[in-house]
């Protein structure tokens, strides 16, 4: 799997929650448009970076904190059931699109000569970053999101009852850790260490999906939210340009540091707007096409992030027998990036179609082509 490109790197009793608002409530029967929204654009973003390596695309739209956060809210209203019940279920939901890709990814290193040590357990359970040789990197090294995942619903029944004995507090410690491991100790270069380090840069964004599904960021006033966004957004984006010195970028995907700042900037104001003003993006439901395109990206937003590395490795070498038409050598601009980006998507496509219904399996629901 050859790169033609840099990689990057998707109950105990507890106090009541408050009394959820009317956008909540409105939703309660069905997807909450709003935050659907903002999670296929946050998959669109991450494909557009995975092929044009731009470096400013996370700080236009930090899909990584968004997607952390989505997730935060809905484990919080999980967790209004039973927590083994709602563990079980949770990575019933996962491992078996996890699977299926893995499937592929293992098989195709193992032809190509891999010879794997005892931790492709981890290609079972995703518990730490499942091993690899380089030439399947690109398509393995996003396993980090999963394995980020995984441990922040593993560690959510605590983290949740932590949170409710001091909301407030607790949302503004939780940057604590990052810095600690900025400034106090530094982890080992290891499995451990790199899955600590992403658990730290993206804890508060999980916690503050906990507020938002407790109603704790309705309580705040908006000239609190507007400058302790800005202060968290200015100092994230300061660090990050002046400390590309490792990487020689400022890209917040090699600054953990700098990306934790900047995604608690830029995502809590798209909770607060969402729980202040009651957004709810009813107006997608006049755009039928539109409405299902969003829809469908998140019925396969597992789908579309495991399989969305590989779309793009074939796509290369796909777009280089179209040199040997020479209508399309003449007609196509098969240089372009854009066109490397289009014919991803189609290829996406395609394995949404083939592989998408394992995540409606893993869901106990019927298996269709499209939801």
């Amino acid at each position: 799997m050859g790169s033609h490109r840099r990689g990057d790197r998707l109950p105990v009793a507890a106090p009541p929650a408050p009394s959820p608002s009317p956008s909540r409530a409105r939703a309660a029967g069905g997807r909450d448009r709003y935050f659907d929204t903002l999670r296929a654009v946050a998959l669109v973003r991450v494909v557009a970076y995975h092929t044009f390596g731009w470096a400013w695309a996370g700080m236009v739209l930090p899909s990584m904190g968004i997607m952390f956060a989505l997730a935060g809210t809905l484990m919080a209203k999980s967790l209004e059931r039973p927590a083994p019940g709602v563990l079980r279920s949770r990575l019933r939901r996962l491992l078996p699109p996890f699977w299926c890709w893995g499937f592929f990814v293992v098989v195709a290193m193992l032809v190509h000569g891999w010879m794997p040590g005892w931790q492709i357990v981890h290609w079972i359970v995703p518990l730490g970053d499942p091993p690899g040789d380089a030439w399947g990197e690109q398509a393995w090294e996003i396993v980090w999101y999963l394995r980020t995942y995984l441990w922040f619903v593993l560690l959510s029944p605590l983290l949740l009852r932590i949170f409710r004995s001091a909301p407030v507090a607790v949302l503004g410690l939780s940057l604590a850790p990052i810095v600690v491991l900025q400034f106090g100790w530094e982890p080992p270069d290891n499995r451990f260490g790199t899955g600590l380090t992403d658990l730290a840069t993206y804890l508060f964004c999980w916690i503050l999906g906990f507020a938002h599904r407790d109603g704790v960021l309705r309580r705040l006033t908006p000239s609190a939210v507007v400058v302790l966004s800005l202060a968290a957004l200015g100092y994230g984006g300061w660090y990050a340009l002046t400390h590309q010195a490792g990487t020689g970028s400022y890209d917040l995907d090699d600054i953990p540091y700098a990306q934790a700042f900047w995604s608690a900037g830029y995502v809590t104001p798209l909770m607060y707007a969402k729980d202040r003003f009651g957004i709810d993006f009813a107006w997608l439901a006049r755009h039928g096409r539109l409405d299902r395109l969003v829809r469908i990206f998140n019925a396969r937003a597992v789908t579309l992030y495991l399989w969305h590395e590989i779309a793009l490795i074939l796509a290369v070498p796909l777009i280089d027998l179209f040199w040997n038409v020479p209508a399309f050598e003449a007609y196509l601009p098969l240089e372009s990036q854009w066109f490397l980006f289009g014919v991803g998507w189609v290829l996406i496509a395609v394995f949404v179609l083939l592989c998408g219904w394992v995540e409606d399996v893993a869901a106990g629901k019927k298996p269709r082509l499209l939801p």
